[in-house]
């Protein structure tokens, strides 16, 4: 899993609240964060949840920053342990200068070694970190461990390069890990590491570092005055409160008890808004809910066999389903106008890859029906249902339960496909059941939701190799995208790239493999006092040092 994929599995959601109150009163510098529930792991190499990367990406930053320009929608790179950098000509090395003032929090220097080891043990197949298999661009062994021989050279204590394979495309956003302490870890066996003490009570080198660990109740951090990052008059500390309980979170909120809070419900905004110490922020453009329409055949796909589905194999029935859903009902009564409709597994917020010439379909129940005709499909025997031969236009919608947006989107989508002759149930599945039958390819139809990753990574999604595009649930299958997905990661300039991502939206608009529904919005509330607040799509706790109290 690499950092655009973890980007999209994390889709995963958030909240920040605050300690007791009684605890909160007795420290001013003290910003309370409530996160849904808690860490298994302090260790960077094991944080698979979003709750887990929040903190351990706090704990141990990596060779550079990562910071989200909102006026060309896209990342930049800043200088992070490693002060600077320079690519070969032919980007088959790069050469870091590291900072020589960055400590652990027990005190020794970070220097190349460190570098180095946190690579070695982030591939090491033994240890299954968050980052396994992500590690292309480097020489690996037989096993996808990194060559470290062959990939690594040092030169001084501050000093190394990094060398990559002729014929790879790496780039800072695909190398980049979160550097790990070697003295710490390089005497405990791989397959222990996960387990073991040291990744409970870490040795960190950000601005903050772990102060108490209060299982399923507070986790607290406090400003490590010998970090590099550290800066006088930042906050002291940081609390995560977990608190699995929504409505007890939104309590917390009005009382002042806490003081962030993500994924808040659209309908209580009004009530917290009105709320003089809070601010409501709403970011969209990071998930957005789509139809799944199956474009091969379940049935023979099970028996080894890739036929298009009788339904949905058409681009032309796709295009009459998400003409006849009214997606802007939806977005208005139950989103309350928040979220933003959706044409492409492209976001708004990538300013220069987005194409703003490719609209979403109007709704258009009567252009449906007569796309639907035009395909074949008639009610000839006047019972309501469209039928092609001995086949009716029927089949079941499923949906993972817990999410009350996408069931009443079904209700919704059920009555819109019945007024052009389609007949649909709808049917609730455990989340854990849902996701099994998308990977195996089991369902027609379905209601889902992706976070789009930071950088921008198309392939997982929409590539027809099933081992690249293994969330490409709908099996959509066209040439042109692949190649252009292909051409996505070599060696050519943004402009081009750019030019790239436009081309592949204007395909994917006009094969519609999926109804795409609405970007959904991300409601963050806070409390006025946290100033140098920079809430962007690359998330809300990114520079948190920087916050000050006012």
């Amino acid at each position: 899993m690499n950092n655009k994929t973890l980007n999209l599995l994390l889709s995963l959601i958030f909240f920040l609240l605050i300690s007791c109150s009684s605890d909160h009163s007795t420290n001013d510098n003290r910003i309370v964060i409530g996160i849904s529930s808690d860490v298994q792991s302090f260790n960077s190499l094991f944080a698979f949840s979003y709750e887990e990367t929040v903190i351990a990406d706090l704990l141990y930053p990596g060779l550079s920053d990562f910071q989200w320009n909102a006026d060309r929608g896209e990342l930049e790179t800043h200088p992070m342990i490693a002060k600077s950098w320079q690519w070969s000509v032919d980007s088959s090395s790069i050469k870091f200068i590291l900072r020589d003032d960055v400590k652990w929090s027990d005190g020794k220097k970070l220097t190349s070694e460190d570098i180095v080891f946190s690579y070695d043990i982030y591939s090491d197949p033994n240890v299954q970190s968050r980052f396994m298999g992500t590690f292309d661009q480097f020489f690996l062994e037989e096993d996808g461990h990194i060559d470290v021989q062959k990939s690594f050279k040092i030169i001084s204590e501050y000093e190394l390069e990094f060398l990559f394979p002729l014929g790879s495309t790496p780039d800072l956003f695909e190398i980049v890990v979160p550097i790990i302490p070697k003295h710490i870890f390089e005497n405990i066996g791989r397959d222990e590491i996960g387990t073991h003490e040291s990744s409970f009570n870490p040795v960190s080198c950000g601005a903050f570092k772990l102060k108490d660990w209060e299982r399923n109740q507070t986790i607290k951090l406090e400003a490590d005055s010998n970090s590099f990052l550290f800066q006088q008059g930042q906050i002291s500390e940081l609390v995560f409160k977990i608190i699995p309980d929504y409505t007890s979170r939104i309590l917390q909120l009005k009382k002042g008890d806490i003081d962030l809070a993500e994924q808040i419900k659209v309908e209580d905004i009004p009530g917290l808004s009105v709320l003089e110490n809070l601010s409501v922020k709403n970011i969209v453009g990071r998930e957005y809910d789509y139809i799944g329409w199956n474009n091969i055949d379940v049935n023979k796909f099970e028996k080894g066999m890739l036929k298009p589905n009788k339904l949905f194999g058409s681009r032309n029935i796709r295009k009459a389903l998400s003409m006849a859903v009214n997606r802007k009902e939806i977005l208005d009564e139950y989103l309350l106008g928040q979220g933003m409709l959706a044409a492409t597994p492209v976001s708004p917020i990538f300013k220069s890859s987005f194409n703003a010439d490719v609209k979403p379909y109007d709704y258009n129940p009567e252009e449906a029906k007569r796309l639907l005709a035009a395909e074949g499909w008639k009610d000839g025997n006047k019972n309501g249902i469209l039928e092609k031969g001995n086949t009716e236009f029927k089949f079941t919608l499923y949906y993972p339960v817990g999410n009350p947006l996408r069931e009443y989107a079904a209700v919704i989508i059920k009555n819109n496909l019945k007024a052009v002759g389609i007949e649909l149930t709808t049917e609730k599945m455990e989340l854990g059941a849902f996701i099994d039958n998308l990977y195996e390819k089991k369902l027609d139809a379905w209601i889902a939701g992706f976070g789009v990753p930071i950088p921008l990574d198309l392939k997982p999604y929409w590539y027809s190799d099933p081992n690249t595009g293994f969330l490409n649930f709908s099996s959509y299958n066209n040439d042109e995208v692949d190649n252009i997905l292909d051409q996505l990661e070599t060696d050519i300039t943004d402009e081009i790239k750019n030019e790239k991502f436009k081309k592949f939206q204007e395909i994917i608009h006009y094969d519609e493999p999926v109804t795409f529904l609405y970007w959904t919005p991300n409601i963050i509330v806070y409390n006025k006092k946290i100033t140098n607040l920079k809430i962007t799509p690359y998330g809300v706790l990114v520079h948190c040092w920087e916050w000050k109290i006012n």
